[in-house]
């Protein structure tokens, strides 16, 4: 995509894909003479330089920690329809983003179609469902449905904390007083809410409507907890667990500082982000009309 472009192709930048999401850190983003330039004194995933920024080519430009941006430049996405997104490193948390995904409502429409009719909204969390349980669950009620995730997750949550030899008591939450969890819940926390966050960025990416859940309900960020759970037994447990072996031999550092880290590692070898654009793609663009997930 930006092979070509004004030296571009000469830099490493990290996440430039398919979905034509830019990531940029360190920096500071300006417009000189009607074009986006980006300054960087230089971090891990992009050399020193002054860089001009095909705007044209690319919907959303993800922008992380360490940088600045004009006036200027918000006017002139804008203008253009290009998003820009002030996100945390790797993309575990997201502040804004303006203008809201691309310029027409088809898919929003679509979304909105499928959640408002009781078969379409019951076939579609049928079809997360197996995407996360590796079966189609013979249910037709969103209860019981539940219940039976509710059921394979407490036993994902044992095998995964004897893997990674963590004593678990089950899943607690006080949401009055979260710092009352052991540091396994904790752990959980911390990278369920990166999660989220890197959901948030790929719903707005497609310009979905986050407040309408298939499975969730009563969130305002209903949909993105229905996209992140599709990865939870991917990237949440396995990394909150992993974090708290770490912890545990080293408690000299901050266990969400640490959970954030790897969430953020695990987001950006494993292309989470992209894969979640994918998902919701294919889950609201997919002309099914059979009664099969």
């Amino acid at each position: 995509m930006l092979k070509g472009r004004l030296g571009l192709e000469t830099a490493r930048i990290p996440y430039a894909d398919r979905h034509g999401l830019l990531w940029l850190s360190r920096g500071n983003l300006t417009v000189e003479d009607g074009t986006l330039h980006f300054r960087t004194a230089g971090s891990p995933d992009m050399a020193a330089g002054d860089y001009a920024i095909p705007y044209q080519n690319i919907s959303f430009i993800l922008l992380g920690p360490g940088s600045t941006v004009s006036h200027d430049v918000f006017r002139l996405m804008a203008r253009h329809g290009t998003g820009l997104v002030a996100v945390g490193e790797d993309g575990v948390r997201m502040y804004s983003a303006q203008p809201f995904g691309a310029s027409d409502s088809r898919r929003a429409r679509r979304q909105a179609e499928l959640w408002n009719d009781p078969r379409t909204r019951l076939r579609i969390a049928r079809r997360m469902y197996a995407w996360r349980l590796g079966e189609v669950l013979p249910e037709q009620d969103i209860m019981n449905m539940r219940g039976i995730e509710g059921a394979r997750m407490r036993r994902s949550y044992s095998l995964l904390a004897a893997k990674y030899g963590i004593d678990w008591h089950g899943r607690r939450y006080d949401r009055q007083d979260p710092e009352a969890a052991d540091a396994p819940n904790q752990a959980i926390n911390h990278a369920a809410t990166a999660l989220e966050a890197a959901a948030t960025i790929a719903v707005a990416a497609t310009a979905t409507l986050p407040q309408l859940g298939f499975i969730h309900e009563d969130a305002s960020v209903a949909f993105c907890l229905d996209i992140a759970d599709l990865f939870r037994t991917d990237v949440t447990i396995p990394v909150a667990f992993e974090a708290v072996r770490q912890y545990q031999a080293n408690e000299d550092i901050s266990l969400e500082r640490h959970v954030r880290r790897l969430v953020g590692r695990r987001l950006r070898e494993a292309k989470v982000i992209p894969k979640m654009i994918d998902r919701i793609t294919e889950l609201i663009d997919r002309d099914d009309r059979s009664s099969h997930p």
